[in-house]
């Protein structure tokens, strides 16, 4: 066998191998448990490993590369179209052989350990954040049956609350008033772990040179900064500013043919949750800019372009469009090494 490639579908007990030649020929399948699937890549010879991006596709990248074959990462949406006919591992397995054949598929880097460990605290707080708002709306439907309506805003719940509990003459029978107590106590205990995650997120952020250069840029806080260094990594595999703009999803999808160019809406593409910190940063530069413009306070360059946008779009594709902005602003620090300059024009692009 003369094998340079195998594809492997990756599964949590049962694993499918496709091994093929430089033309992309399957000389051979094996269908392997999970043990024997890490005895036999221990003991192959060097080969180049592909592989979807899915779960645990990061860890077993980092075991091959330990052991000295080439990995390479697909995007899942990539792979898709090279599946034929009907879904089965082996289908997989072949599809990704075709896949790593397309030059244009652009391989996903094979995260670290930390990279993984600040996206996990990411994804922890955001569940933790969901669990928090699911409690207060519970705890507000279920007062508002007695009469009791808590005004908006998470930190005015537990002075309301505790004011009903309180509160002898309303409705609120004495058999829930406990419970909702309870939920009270639930929640400061969300809000007491999602503080902790942030603040090993500023930990992190206060070791780390790319992400304290980050946090200059104005709309850019320390979530931002810290899932822009996990979810991307190194901005140097992006060509340009516009490359990392368009991979988290932040310009226009293109339907276009001969002469005729449509640009739609943004393609949402790539990490759902960096992109919606990016857009909510837009929002709160934009809104800065607006105080400044009421108190009569000057704007520099990009809280001017900014408004004459928002003034022109509306104030939610100005917000998009400030995203996709500072997005590219990001890469061209990360890129040059400067400091971040608000008045800064662009002789080319970045």
């Amino acid at each position: 066998m003369h094998a340079t490639t195998v594809a492997i579908d990756l599964a949590k007990d049962v694993f499918e191998l496709a091994y093929a030649d430089p033309a992309g020929r399957i000389l051979e399948r094996k269908r392997l448990t999970r043990r024997a699937f890490t005895r036999v890549m221990e003991n192959c010879p060097q080969l180049v490993v592909v592989m979807e991006a899915c779960g645990s596709a990061h860890y077993w990248g980092r075991r091959f590369q330990a052991l000295g074959h080439s990995v390479r990462l697909l995007p899942p949406r990539d792979v898709r179209p090279y599946v034929r006919r009907n879904k089965t591992d082996r289908a997989d397995a072949a599809g990704l052989v075709e896949a790593a054949r397309c030059e244009q598929i652009a391989d996903v880097p094979v995260k670290s350990p930390r990279q993984q460990g600040l996206q996990a605290l990411h994804r922890i707080r955001e569940q933790l954040k969901g669990q928090r708002t699911a409690t207060i709306n519970l705890v507000r439907g279920l007062l508002r049956e007695y009469g009791v309506v808590i005004p908006n805003g998470s930190s005015k719940v537990r002075a309301a609350v505790l004011e009903a509990l309180e509160d002898a003459e309303n409705e609120v029978p004495m058999v829930l008033r406990a419970t909702l107590a309870e939920q009270l106590e639930h929640i400061a205990r969300l809000q007491t772990d999602m503080a902790a995650i942030e603040k090993r997120l500023a930990e992190e952020a206060g070791r780390d040179v790319a992400v304290q250069r980050y946090l200059t840029v104005p709309g850019v806080g320390l979530l931002t900064a810290t899932a822009l260094r996990a979810s991307a990594g190194d901005l140097s595999r992006f060509n340009s500013g516009r490359h990392l703009a368009a991979w988290i999803g932040l310009v226009p999808r293109e339907h276009s043919s001969g002469h005729h160019r449509r640009l739609g809406r943004i393609t949402k593409r790539g990490d759902a949750y960096l992109r919606t910190l990016l857009i909510h940063g837009g929002r709160a530069v934009l809104r800065s800019a607006l105080m400044r413009q009421r108190a009569g306070q000057p704007l520099d360059r990009l809280q001017s372009w900014a408004l004459d946008l928002s003034q022109r779009q509306g104030h939610n594709r100005a917000a998009v469009a400030l995203a996709n902005k500072l997005a590219r602003r990001i890469w061209a620090l990360d890129h040059y090494g400067t400091a971040f300059n608000p008045n800064h024009i662009s002789h080319k692009p970045v």
